[in-house]
């Protein structure tokens, strides 16, 4: 059985078992949260999809880790101005496995 679900204005395919890192959530490590935004859920050869969600669908996750994601280098330059500016950011996500799902 698999999901597709949305969070952090991103789309996920999950699976059981699944490790997914999405957009920060505010909860603390070892947490059990739940993801009602579902989709789609579907199985061999069959899908519910939602519209815009499948009603009475779940997804339960469990928070493996809050982390920065890698470095993005933003670099701004305008030719025969001298003007040059470097910055770099690393986005906060939030590490899940995928421990149900309901639907």
């Amino acid at each position: 059985m698999y999901a597709v679900i949305k969070t952090g204005g991103k789309q996920y395919r999950v699976q059981k078992d699944d490790i997914i890192e999405v957009e920060l959530l505010d909860v603390e490590v070892g947490a059990s949260v739940t993801l009602d935004e579902v989709l789609l859920v579907g199985s061999e050869g069959k899908a519910k999809i939602g519209a815009p969600t499948v009603a009475g669908a779940s997804v339960k996750a469990d928070v493996l880790n809050q982390k920065k994601g890698d470095k993005i280098i933003v670099f701004k330059k305008k030719r025969r101005q001298n003007y040059r500016r470097k910055n770099g950011h690393r986005q906060p996500i939030t590490v899940l496995k995928i421990t149900d799902i309901k639907g």
